[in-house]
């Protein structure tokens, strides 16, 4: 069996799906593995590295994603090479069935096998294939990086003899895998951390990694089943709104995370609290992409508001493409031997398998 991967628009996209690392694994497995020329060039692997894997380049992409019986890719292909999959063929990545619906019913119409990663359940079997939570990590740090380099003080308490230094306060807001991750490494380069989530489960975590829960005065668990966070009641977001409008005012720089699957997302600092904030302050914004989660957010550009510089890019991973392409690479291998038959040596589709059912688009 043959598993295919052409390049990203790299526009908007700089991170692969197949890695030299992780080719032996799918050798191991029978599987032949077919790339696009060029395929790592730009985040430094060159076409002979995959070649003396005993990896098949080519130049025609068309005829990689038309003899492949898995393509694996990040995000959704474009229309053009949509055209050459056909029936039973299996396409896996990131396909954001939310904003790609029509495209997506299109090919499974053509009865074309749809798996989209970021829909596989929380579960522990899960785990090492779970992309939402190896990309986050990464994001979470490297928004720290960002906003502490926009930063024009230093972060960790410095005490000379010219005088004392205070260590920078950071807020995190969102307590998931990417909030976590920006919680370790402010707290890693000095800072003093504080946090706010509304999953009332996150405190023990916050509070394990040496930050602050900052908790809203009656406030009620918002957590899905599946670990996510939900839409808060009207009560508590002004409990919450009120919360961080004090907070606001003695933070330096503060860590937006807050993200509802298939959503926009929820907008938590507003305009006047912003207003409030300490002059040369820094916001980063993950969900900047998504809406983002404060009034001034816009993807990949920094707005200034009263002193206060506000950050969001619509991809940031590519500022850690290679990194973020290992980690996706493993997580697709786990994927792709989740479903095949190693007794029967073929690909099985068990819609017993939760994995499975769950990530298939029907």
């Amino acid at each position: 069996m043959r598993i295919g991967s052409v390049l990203e628009n790299q526009k908007i996209e700089k991170r692969i799906s197949i890695t030299p690392d992780i080719i032996k694994k799918y050798t191991s497995l029978g599987f032949e593995i077919f790339l696009s020329e060029n395929y790592g060039r730009h985040i430094g692997i060159n076409d002979n590295e995959y070649s003396k894997l005993g990896v098949k380049i080519s130049k025609d992409e068309k005829e990689i994603l038309s003899s492949s019986d898995i393509i694996v890719q990040l995000g959704m292909i474009s229309d053009d090479n949509s055209s050459i999959i056909k029936e039973s063929q299996i396409l896996i990545g990131v396909l954001n069935p939310y904003e790609n619906k029509d495209k997506l019913e299109s090919l499974a119409k053509k009865k074309i096998n749809l798996f989209s990663l970021e829909l596989l359940p929380r579960i522990t079997r899960a785990q090492s294939m779970d992309i939402l939570s190896s990309q986050a990590n990464l994001a979470g740090y490297k928004a720290v990086i960002e906003s502490f380099s926009n930063f024009e003080k230093a972060i960790p308490m410095m005490m000379t003899a010219a005088g004392t230094i205070p260590a920078a306060k950071v807020l995190v807001v969102g307590a998931g895998v990417a909030g976590l991750q920006a919680i370790a490494t402010a707290k890693r380069m000095g800072a003093i951390v504080f946090a706010t989530d509304v999953r009332m489960a996150s405190k023990e975590q916050v509070e394990s990694l040496g930050g602050k829960f900052l908790t809203v005065e009656g406030s009620e668990n918002l957590e899905t089943e599946g670990g996510y966070a939900k839409e808060a009641s009207e009560d508590f977001k002004k409990k919450q709104e009120q919360l961080l409008s004090e907070t606001l005012k003695k933070i330096d720089i503060v860590i937006c995370t807050a993200l509802i699957p298939g959503k926009k997302a929820p907008l938590i600092i507003k305009d006047n609290m912003i207003n409030d904030m300490q002059s040369g302050s820094v916001i980063y914004d993950l969900a900047a992409v998504q809406g983002g989660n404060t009034a001034y957010t816009e993807a990949d550009k920094i707005i200034e508001k009263k002193g206060v510089k506000i950050m969001g890019e619509s991809n940031i991973l590519n500022k850690l493409p290679i990194s973020a392409s290992s980690l996706y690479a493993k997580n697709v291998f786990n994927f792709v031997d989740n479903l095949f038959d190693k007794k029967n040596k073929k690909i099985n589709i068990n819609l017993e398998d939760e994995i499975i059912e769950k990530t298939l688009i029907k």
